[in-house]
Formats: structure tokens, sequence, C-alpha cells
């Protein structure tokens, strides 16, 4: 995920939270409004991968937001909803994830950290560090790191 992704999301998610977008028109017009040019495929889009639902507010008025708790998921697909995206600079990968979900996925690659091309990783809630075995090859191992992980979906 690229940081211009990751502020987008952040900012789609701040944007549901305030129980003011009834349309994803109204999504457009506030991201619009805070410099992300983005169109109503993408929006449909990034909507069902952070598991945005419709909903009835205190007005009685359908609103799109999120979950208080997460819908439940198949066991089969449950990592291609864990997994956001996996990004990296000069001498780190940075996987993210749904909140809760990095242990789960770190511990996975711990278990591959030969053939990922990894010393080790750390976990927090929903973000991963990821040591490279060589910062030289650092573009390499991101991409077996993302299609490791998009083979495991």
């Amino acid at each position: 995920m690229t940081d211009q992704t990751h502020d987008l999301l952040s900012t789609l998610k701040s944007i549901l939270q305030t129980g003011s977008a009834h349309t994803q028109e109204d999504i457009i017009a506030a991201l619009r409004k805070r410099g992300f040019d983005v169109n109503q495929s993408k929006i449909s889009r990034l909507l069902r991968k952070i598991g945005a639902v419709k909903m009835a507010n205190e007005s009685g008025q359908i609103i799109y937001t999120l979950p208080r708790d997460p819908a439940p998921i198949s066991a089969k697909h449950i990592l291609s909803y864990l997994v956001m995206d996996v990004l990296h600079n000069e001498s780190l990968i940075i996987i993210y994830t749904n909140p809760g979900s990095a242990s789960v996925i770190a511990r996975l690659m711990d278990h591959k950290m030969k053939e990922l091309g990894i010393i080790g990783t750390v976990a927090g809630d929903d973000t991963i560090f990821a040591a490279p075995h060589s910062i030289k090859h650092i573009a390499r191992i991101a991409k077996s790191i993302k299609d490791y992980l998009n083979d495991i979906r």
C-alpha cells in the first residue's frame, strides 16, 4: 500500500465515522475536498475492502458506515480480508492488515523466513515490520512477500 493509498483509506474511514455519507457521491465529494481524485468504481471497491455497510442512522436515513463488529468471514477467504497492502523503503518492508490481524500474518511469515528472504517480523495490531535479510534485494523480497500472501489467500 502506498502512503497515498493508506491516507485515502484512513480518510475514507474517517468520513464514514462522521455518519454523513448517504451516497457514494457524498463520499467522492468529501474525499475530493480533502485532495483525493477518486471515481465511483474506486469508492465501491474501497468500501468493500474496508467492510463498509449501509444502515439506518438515528434519523432513519440510510448511510454508509463501518460496522462496530466485523462481519464473519468464510475461512476460505479470510486472508484476502486481513492483508491490506505491502510496501517498502530502502531498509524495511511494511505489511498493513486489518486491525487485530498483524500477529497472525506475521506468524505465517515467520515460518517462511528463509523462503521470503527476511530475518524476522515485528507485529503490532494492524501493521507488520519485516526485516529483509539484505537491503540490496528489498524490492524482490517485498514482491516475494506480496506473492506469498496472495498465494495463501
